[in-house]
């Protein structure tokens, strides 16, 4: 347990280590809007789904001993549950950019700004 503490303490101080030297550094303007978003997310699904994978394969082939069709089908779940969620995230993205973006100096039917 005070290992598996250590690690995490030590991740996270590391974490922080990075976003510190990051925030130096000026953005690059070739990362930024839909595709950087895109780009960022695909990406952070992709490893995501990699990592469930090689601990869904680890414990359940080297610690559990079940494999086989458990395994194909421990693979396509997650696959369409990633592909949902990435289409889910993708439009509530696009939803929320589009009410940022509309005008916000209408008038309200009481006649008063709003």
């Amino acid at each position: 347990m005070l290992v598996g503490y250590l690690l995490v303490m030590g991740y996270l101080a590391l974490g922080l280590r990075i976003l510190r030297r990051d925030t130096a550094r000026p953005v690059p303007t070739g990362k930024r809007g839909w595709p950087g978003l895109i780009r960022q997310v695909v990406g952070t699904a992709v490893g995501g789904y990699v990592l469930l994978m090689s601990v869904v394969v680890g414990y359940y082939q080297g610690v559990a001993r079940v494999g086989g069709h458990f395994l194909a089908s421990a693979f396509t779940g997650c696959a369409l549950l990633i592909g949902v969620t990435l289409a889910v995230l993708l439009t509530a993205s696009w939803l929320a950019e589009r009410w940022h973006a509309r005008p916000s100096g209408r008038v309200s039917r009481r006649g008063g700004r709003g």
